[in-house]
C-alpha cells in the first residue's frame, strides 16, 4: 500500500548537514543549501561547471541572443559555465551542419580551465587597450558581451551594491567599444537603488532593456539581470 508524505516527511528527505568543529553556522547552512539545490544537481548531471550555466541558458531561452554564428565576450568568466552554454549555443564547434559558426572569448582575471570551442585570455578588461586585444582576438567587433561578474563581496549590504553596479558600468562601458550595431549587453547587476544611472546610459544606447529575474537565480538574493538588446553605436553623442 502506498503511503502518505507528509510535509514533515518530505522536509526530512532534504539532506542534512551536521555542523562539523570549526565549521561557522551560516558554512554549514550553505552547504546544506548546495547539497539540496536542484540546479547544482542539473549542472553535474548535465556537465557544467556551477549552476550559474542554467541562469544565462533561462535568459536566452527568453531573449535569444545566443544565435550560430555569434561573436560573444564573456567578461569575468571563471569558471567557465557561462561559456559552455555560449559554446553550444552560437555553434562554436560547428556541430550543427549548416548553421553559423560562432566565436567564444572568455576573459579573467584568473587563470580558467581551458574550455572546448572558447578561448579563454587572462586579462583585466578595464586595461588600456584592453578592447582592441578583443577586436583582435574576436577578428572584429562582438555581438554579445555578458558578464556575470561581482565584486569582491564586504559584507556591508549597500557598499556591496554600489560595487556591483559600479563594475556593471564599467563592463558596460566596454561593451559599446567592442559591440558590433545591434548587438547584445547582459549583465548582472543588484537590486538597490542605484542603478539608476546605469539604467539611463543603457536606455540611450539599446532599443530595449530589460530587468530579469531568471528563474535559476535564487529567491532569497537580491541579483537580477539587465538584457540590453540592438545596440545603437551611433548613439555615443547623445
Amino acid at each position: 500500500m502506498a503511503r502518505n508524505i507528509s510535509g514533515r516527511g518530505q522536509r526530512d528527505l532534504r539532506t542534512k548537514v551536521k555542523t562539523a568543529r570549526g565549521r561557522r553556522l551560516s558554512s554549514t547552512r550553505w552547504l546544506e543549501r548546495q547539497l539540496n539545490d536542484p540546479y547544482v544537481k542539473r549542472a553535474r548531471a548535465e556537465g557544467y561547471r556551477g549552476r550559474a550555466a542554467f541562469k544565462i541558458l533561462e535568459l536566452d531561452d527568453k531573449y535569444r541572443f545566443l544565435v550560430p554564428g555569434a561573436r560573444v565576450v564573456d567578461l569575468g568568466c571563471a569558471p567557465g559555465g557561462w561559456c559552455q552554454v555560449a559554446v553550444k549555443r552560437v555553434n562554436a564547434l560547428g556541430e550543427r551542419p549548416g548553421k553559423a559558426v560562432g566565436t567564444v572569448l572568455g576573459i579573467d582575471l584568473q587563470e580558467v580551465e581551458p574550455i572546448a570551442g572558447a578561448e579563454i585570455h587572462q586579462l583585466d578588461f578595464l586595461d588600456e587597450g584592453a578592447d582592441d586585444k578583443v577586436r583582435g582576438w574576436l577578428g572584429g567587433q562582438a555581438d554579445v558581451v555578458m558578464s556575470d561578474m561581482a565584486a569582491a563581496a564586504s559584507g556591508h549590504k549597500q557598499t556591496d551594491h554600489l560595487r556591483i553596479v559600479a563594475l556593471c558600468e564599467a563592463a558596460a562601458e566596454f561593451a559599446f567599444d567592442v559591440l558590433a550595431p545591434g548587438g547584445t549587453f547582459v549583465a548582472k547587476v543588484l537590486a538597490g537603488g542605484a542603478e539608476g544611472a546605469l539604467q539611463k546610459i543603457l536606455k540611450q544606447r539599446f532599443a530595449k532593456v530589460a530587468n530579469v529575474k531568471p528563474p535559476a537565480s535564487r529567491a532569497d538574493s537580491s541579483e537580477k539581470f539587465v538584457v540590453a538588446t540592438g545596440y545603437r553605436a551611433d548613439s555615443a553623442g547623445d
